[in-house]
């Protein structure tokens, strides 16, 4: 594997383990987050029962989502992106980008509609190691190409 696509691998595989914590914190933890209680101006002991079973159980299918997307990233960086499939180099930023876009979409609007600071910026950092990845493994795969194109000369 070329540097740069060593470089890709590791950009890919940082943001799913951005994902991976996130699902985790998110799937196990026992009470909303910090910012959650900014939003709602109250603390989790304050939040009748079943909104209590709600939040908790939104949070849970968020972070089994998350959790689930970071394996597939995983799974697929192992695999086929170490085997050098030229469709996993678009499938790992698209599926890493699938649940990023969402993410993003609910943090900002969290954050313009309330007094919270969701993690936002976690999820900029994840589009932007995705967005690297593609671009460097599609460049390596170029240089790759190029190389051959120069040896039959």
């Amino acid at each position: 594997m070329s540097r740069l696509m060593k470089v890709a691998f590791g950009c890919h595989l940082v943001a799913a383990l951005l994902l991976l914590v996130f699902g985790l914190v998110y799937l196990f933890r026992p009470e909303f987050m910090p910012y959650h209680a900014v939003a709602l101006d109250r603390e989790w002991s304050a939040v009748e029962r079943p909104y209590q079973v709600l939040i908790l159980a939104l949070m849970r299918a968020t972070g089994g989502a998350w959790l689930a997307i970071a394996v597939a990233m995983i799974v697929l960086l192992f695999i086929p992106f170490r085997r050098g499939y030229k469709w996993v180099y678009w499938t790992i930023p698209a599926v890493g980008l699938l649940v990023s876009g969402p993410a993003f979409y609910a943090t900002t609007y969290v954050r313009q509609n309330t007094p919270a600071n969701p993690p936002w910026i976690a999820v900029v950092i994840g589009v932007l190691l995705s967005a690297v990845g593609l671009v460097l493994s599609l460049r390596a795969d170029s240089n790759k190409l190029s190389a051959r194109d120069r040896s039959k000369l």
